[in-house]
C-alpha cells in the first residue's frame, strides 16, 4: 500500500484525505462480492461514496488490488 501511495490519503483507523480503510470496510460489510468490489474500486477509482473529493484510478495489478481489498474487508487490522 505504501508503494502506491494509499497510505498518501487513508490510515486504518482514522480519516486523512480519504476514509480509514475501518470506515470502508464497516460500510459495505453487508456486500457478498466486496472483495471484488474494493479491487474494482481500488483499481477505477471513483468519485461520490465518500464525498465530492475523488480518488484517482489506481495503476497496480489485479492481485495487488485484490490483496489491498481482503485485507480492507477483513477489518483491516
Amino acid at each position: 500500500m505504501k508503494r502506491n501511495a494509499c497510505t498518501a490519503c487513508h490510515a486504518a483507523t482514522h480519516k486523512i484525505v480519504g476514509p480509514a480503510f475501518q470506515e470502508i470496510a464497516r460500510k459495505h460489510a453487508e456486500r457478498k462480492d466486496l472483495v471484488e468490489y474494493l479491487a474494482a474500486r481500488i483499481r477505477s477509482g471513483g468519485q461520490g461514496v465518500w464525498g465530492a473529493i475523488a480518488m484517482p484510478s489506481q495503476t497496480l495489478t489485479e492481485d495487488d488490488a485484490r490483496s489491498i481489498a481482503r485485507w480492507i474487508a477483513s477489518g483491516a487490522k
